[in-house]
């Protein structure tokens, strides 16, 4: 049986535990609202790259051709996931969303060239026979988002201009809400024609058209440049925050059994402290009678004296 002072000790290491995951409940939730808002911060700058596409397309010279495609033959893929831990199934899910996504392609895993974002994730895609091109951290804060964009927009020029890679993927984690967030596929490159179709479609906010001098095909390139950057960025910020997310929803499980620990200490700490005091009365009435036995006793033997 356990004694009152190790179950003090016992409650007392649940309660710090218990105001520890607190703090980090808090953070997660504050993390979620931060990278929520930086996606949200985004939509201007999304809607300034779509008006440019309509007026590229709307302009496009009639020798210009889209880039004919067909089936994947050599796929690049950017999996996101996340270097720490305390995120529950997050990394081995969207590591088996991948996995099942580019083998449905009928690519063979040699000619898929995989990047991982986040060194938890690896070991997964590794475990599901996948080879890993490179791994790379993830940002630990917003500001550090815009440098890896930049690094792997360089990356994916080189795969796709270069190296005649003919498509190219993001695998991330997108937020819902509270501690919620869902696997997500978006075709990068080639970029979807039906998208490009709407964007020259739209209708302009004002009478008067914007006019370009630059070279036109020298304006495509930078407004696709700006597409895989808004398309990179908010796919950071959505795994971060759905990362936060699903820390959010193990402190708040490992919060409830730690409250329910704490409970069920704290009943054994009372019912001990009350078979406690239960023996020491027992002994104080048995120390009283046993007094009283010897007076009786002393009185008998003075009265037949």
């Amino acid at each position: 049986m356990q004694t009152m002072e190790s179950l003090k000790r016992k409650i007392k290491s649940a309660q710090d535990l218990h105001s520890v995951v607190k703090t980090m409940k808090a953070l997660a939730a504050v993390s979620i609202r931060q990278y929520q808002r930086a996606v949200e911060s985004l939509s201007d700058y999304s809607r300034a790259v779509e008006m440019g596409f309509h007026i590229v397309l709307k302009y496009r010279p009639p020798e210009v051709k889209g880039r004919l495609t067909g089936p994947p033959q050599r796929i690049g893929a950017i999996v996101f996931g996340s270097d720490q831990g305390l995120c529950g199934p997050l990394n081995e899910n969207i590591a088996r969303h991948a996995l099942e996504d580019m083998a449905e392609t009928g690519v063979d895993p040699q000619d898929r060239y995989v990047i991982a974002l986040g060194m938890r994730i690896e070991g997964y895609l590794i475990d599901g026979g996948q080879e890993i091109l490179e791994t790379l951290s993830m940002p630990n804060s917003i500001g550090a988002i815009t440098p890896l964009v930049q690094d792997l927009i360089m990356i994916i020029e080189d795969w796709y201009f270069r190296r005649q890679i003919d498509h190219i993927f993001l695998y991330y984690n997108e937020y819902q809400s509270g501690a919620t967030y869902r696997q997500r596929t978006l075709t990068l490159l080639p970029i979807d024609q039906s998208w490009l179709k709407r964007m020259e479609r739209m209708k302009w906010p004002s009478r008067v058209l914007p006019i370009y001098r630059m070279n036109w095909e020298d304006l495509f390139a930078s407004l696709v440049r700006e597409y895989l950057f808004v398309s990179l960025y908010r796919a950071f910020a959505e795994s971060l925050a759905s990362e936060n997310a699903s820390r959010l929803a193990a402190m708040q499980n490992a919060e409830k059994n730690i409250e329910e620990r704490i409970q069920e200490l704290t009943v054994m700490f009372h019912r001990q402290r009350q078979m406690t005091i239960t023996e020491e009365l027992l002994d104080i009435v048995a120390g009283f009678e046993a007094l009283k036995g010897a007076e009786r006793k002393e009185a008998t033997v003075h009265v037949h004296g």
